[in-house]
């Protein structure tokens, strides 16, 4: 009698200390076998993900404030997505880069369609610094110039070209990058370094000098400007309405060729299906990624045929292993179809002022939330230690997303010198209002305990 009500018991111990061995050779083989590639791995073992929840190893719920990588606007393991996947992997997956298939065609033909004219020829590859690298060197051959202005706050990848128009971080230790790279101010209504009479960003006035001093260094051979049209790794900064007009302005009167990179905005992520419409202002190169495969590997350059026709005449090349690859493409096209029938834009803007309400609510209960911004669902939280002195804190931002995540909630920080923490929170398009209630009141607890000293 005594063996058998042990029995549960000792199976149950049994399990447990498997589960324990297994979790501890998992991070020794952590330690031993992986490259790390930034900062800390996140220290949950993740089993599985469905909509906008995570699942660890030993079955904790995380809720994902961040969509991944800022991709999976459809939410986990979306069962179109899903369905999509099984079907063309079982198919047509890979071909070599010169074949065509009929996903590839048709999404690029419905991308063309979501754009205004001219934006009709399509480069479909794989990552957004694969899609950056392509429109720099696009840009380079077609205006036979080479010299590239970014945003000191920039992130636009870790290859060649997109790290050296790359700001926010990555640039120390690694030798010079390729001449011609050049930098203009981010205009930071909540920190600004050029102000009017009352105080507030003069940013005309700190454009005009940006480019004095772009033209004072230029050797005359000016090809493009590439920005993004919110600065997501550079703290969710968003130009006021206006600035990217007159920022073409100066791109035109020196010749040059204007590049968005939306790899975040792109797709309904902001309330409109391109953050670039807020403004009025069509680029001649736009590059996608991140949203456009909702979490698998898909990118694309978007142009006009002029530009097109320009750079075939001279030769353009930009072969990849994965280019034009059927099985992401058909995913692009999935992708489409649920944004059209959800009618995600009308979606993010809805759920979008719900986040952002939140958020402004918890600014009033909590000193150390500076500043509030974005648009739709990409949102940004800045954390000072006064809101007086504006001064950051990196070391209170790393302890509240510790505590989020011990609370069950997944967030990301920026941590740029100069600047306090920023917390860069995007569901996705698919979360629900009562998810949106879930996130906000963790973050309340957490930012509420470790303010007061508490854990984290």
């Amino acid at each position: 009698m005594t063996t058998l009500q042990n029995r549960p018991h000792d199976v149950g111990a049994a399990e447990s200390d498997t589960a324990e061995t297994d979790t501890a050779e998992f991070w020794t083989d952590v330690d031993r076998h992986l490259v790390r590639y930034g900062g800390p791995f996140t220290p949950e073992i993740i089993e599985r993900a469905e909509g906008s929840y995570l699942y660890t190893a030993d079955d904790r719920r995380i809720l994902d404030f961040t969509s991944g990588q800022m991709s999976a606007i459809l939410g986990h393991s979306h069962p179109a997505i899903v369905r999509t996947v099984r079907h063309q992997i079982g198919t047509l997956d890979h071909l070599f880069s010169g074949m065509l298939s009929r996903p590839v065609v048709d999404l690029a033909r419905r991308l063309a369609g979501t754009l205004p004219e001219p934006l009709e020829k399509v480069l479909l590859l794989s990552t957004g610094a694969e899609s950056n690298e392509a429109a720099i060197r696009m840009a380079k051959l077609v205006t036979g110039r080479h010299e590239v202005v970014a945003f000191t706050r920039s992130w636009h990848g870790m290859t060649q070209a997109a790290a050296a128009a790359t700001y926010s971080a990555g640039r120390v230790g690694y030798g010079p990058n390729a001449p011609g790279n050049l930098v203009i101010s981010v205009p930071n209504a909540y920190r600004p370094d050029f102000v009017d009479a009352n105080g507030e960003l003069d940013w005309r006035r700190q454009l005009d000098h940006a480019f004095d001093l772009v033209d004072a260094q230029s050797t005359g051979s000016l090809a493009a400007c590439i920005v993004e049209p919110i600065l997501s790794s550079g703290g969710i900064i968003e130009p006021p309405v206006g600035y990217f007009a007159a920022l073409q302005g100066k791109c035109r009167e020196r010749g040059m060729l204007l590049i968005f990179d939306e790899a975040q905005t792109g797709l309904c992520r902001t309330g409109d299906w391109y953050a670039f419409e807020r403004d009025g202002v069509l680029p001649d190169i736009l590059t996608l990624s991140k949203t456009l495969g909702a979490g698998l590997p898909l990118a694309a350059v978007v142009t006009s045929s002029e530009i097109e026709e320009q750079a075939h005449r001279k030769g353009f090349l930009f072969f990849t292993t994965h280019v034009s690859d059927p099985l992401v493409a058909a995913v692009g096209n999935t992708v489409l179809d649920v944004l059209i029938e959800g009618r995600m834009a009308e979606r993010a803007r809805h759920l979008g002022a719900v986040l952002r309400s939140g958020l402004l609510s918890l600014q009033q209960r909590h000193p150390v939330i500076g500043d509030v911004r974005g648009r739709g669902l990409l949102q940004g939280i800045e954390l000072v230690r006064d809101n007086e002195s504006e001064q950051g804190t990196d070391e209170l931002a790393s302890r509240i997303t510790r505590r989020c995540l011990q609370l069950g909630l997944h967030m990301n920080v920026v941590q740029l010198r100069g600047m306090g923490g920023t917390f860069r929170i995007a569901p996705p398009l698919t979360a629900t209002e009562d998810e949106l209630a879930e996130g906000l009141s963790i973050l309340d607890v957490a930012i509420g305990e470790v303010s007061a000293g508490g854990p984290g």
